[in-house]
């Protein structure tokens, strides 16, 4: 399609345009998945709420496809698209933290990393993700699984309000007061309804917290899954820990003897005293002394982004996700299979806990309906190298099918790969119908499509 009525639209933008004879041109389409390679006929970098409707008018009276990027963390590579339109947010940063009211509003360019800067000056907290580098938008409309979700629920369960750019152009504020039907949709739902571009979020007292990682051999691996089985149930909510498999990474404290060696991971982030985080980390360091380990007093932003070195923009990924209604004996078998094969040193799976205030919300007070599973496993394949994609691809296929057996029908929208299209209705369960509903009022047409999409019903 001619995209010169797109660019002529564009040229009201206040931010830059970048298209093919920019310079900047293969810097702006880059993602941070690396398997991921197309060329937009233009990359808006808004600036503020009047870009974000330029771009969309563009894409809406073009034809154009229209793909939203804030952090550009997406798997499946929806912040880009062939020909069409990418609205990059990055540059809409604005973030305030209000100490009294414990609140906060961040633009929707943010990532964590911006979130847990201007709310740790304050010794304040939300439920954010893993990877600093993640944007605060994309994680939480999916849902936002990270470690403080035991205590303080996922982060859509920490949203006061959000402002969206709506299909038709028209800015509208979606709160449990206003827009609550789109309100509802917005946690959990994705980015099917519009461009969000401002978040407000309750924020949390978490100042500086205890833990870290612990490596344990693999001949302890099935100890701990089954000690931590029954160990996070019994704990209390401030404490966010979670099993993994990893290949040990060059770091200080890892033996450089055991650097490249697969080892079985507990990672913990306790909201409470030293003593009481040790009495309880001792309970797991009973199944078997960890071989290395980096635990004790931190601030809560060192452990967010403890992950981000190993994990650059420009790697190779492929994921798989699911929920465990219990971690089974059958499901640590499958985890005892493939875990321990993982194939590079940034390839994992993460197991985390989702019970404590997750389960304190109704399936269908929000369009995240997985309430009843207590963890939430992602496999994800990292890599550098695109010859070893059919190798590692197949690790991660073959690792969610013996764990699928287990699991309940659906997973966590935000790591689905580009291949889950087919799981939409699972992934939200009795919750899509109503989903359909809203996507209807909202955008009829389906021009936010570049998603785990949600099909317009009437």
């Amino acid at each position: 399609m001619n995209g010169t009525p797109a660019l002529s639209i564009l040229e009201a933008a206040r931010g830059s345009v970048v298209t093919a004879h920019s310079p900047d041109y293969e810097q702006a389409r880059s993602v941070y998945n690396g398997m991921i390679d197309r060329h937009p006929l233009a990359v808006v970098r808004a600036v503020d709420v009047a870009d974000v409707r330029v771009a969309v008018a563009a894409a809406r009276e073009s034809g154009l496809d229209l793909a939203i990027r804030a952090g550009g963390h997406s798997v499946p590579g929806f912040g880009t698209v062939d020909d069409g339109i990418v609205l990059d947010l990055s540059r809409m940063k604005g973030i305030r933290i209000d100490p009294s009211k414990r609140t906060a509003r961040v633009q929707g360019g943010c990532t964590w990393g911006d979130f847990d800067h201007a709310a740790h000056a304050f010794g304040l907290a939300t439920t954010g993700g893993i990877i600093s580098t993640t944007g605060v938008a994309g994680l939480t409309l999916g849902g936002g699984i990270g470690y403080l979700a035991r205590a303080h629920g996922l982060s859509i369960d920490n949203l006061r309000s959000v402002d969206v750019v709506l299909a038709d152009g028209s800015f509208v504020t979606a709160s449990e007061n206003e827009h609550a039907d789109l309100f509802w949709a917005l946690r959990g739902g994705g980015g099917n309804f519009g461009v969000v571009t401002e978040l407000e979020f309750d924020l949390h007292p978490v100042d500086t917290i205890y833990g870290g990682p612990m490596f344990f051999e693999l001949e302890n691996a099935e100890a701990l899954l089954k000690t931590y089985r029954e160990w996070i149930a019994a704990d209390p909510r401030a404490m966010g820990a979670f099993p993994a498999f990893q290949i040990a990474p060059p770091l200080p404290f890892v033996p450089e003897d055991r650097v490249g060696e697969p080892f079985a991971l507990l990672v913990s982030c306790f909201n409470g005293s030293d003593e009481d985080a040790e009495a309880l980390l001792q309970e797991l360091r009973a199944v078997g002394t960890p071989v290395a380990e980096h635990v004790g007093r931190m601030p809560y932003p060192a452990l967010n982004c403890a992950f981000d070195g190993l994990l650059p923009a420009g790697l190779q990924h492929y994921w798989k996700a699911a929920f465990l209604p219990e971690l089974t004996d059958g499901a640590i078998a499958a985890h005892l299979e493939h875990g321990p094969n993982v194939p590079a040193m940034q390839s994992t799976m993460h197991l985390y806990p989702i019970d404590g205030a997750v389960q304190d919300v109704a399936a269908d007070a929000t369009a995240f309906a997985y309430r009843d599973a207590k963890f939430a496993p992602v496999i994800a394949g990292m890599w550098p190298d695109p010859a070893d994609n059919e190798a590692n691809t197949k690790w991660v296929r073959d690792y969610h099918a013996a764990l699928e057996p287990h699991t309940s029908a659906g997973g966590y929208i935000n790591f689905m790969a580009q291949d889950d299209q087919s799981r939409i209705q699972a992934n939200y369960g009795p919750n899509y119908g109503r989903l359909a509903l809203v996507k209807h009022t909202y955008d009829p047409k389906n021009l936010f499509h570049l998603n785990q999409n949600i099909a317009p019903s009437e």
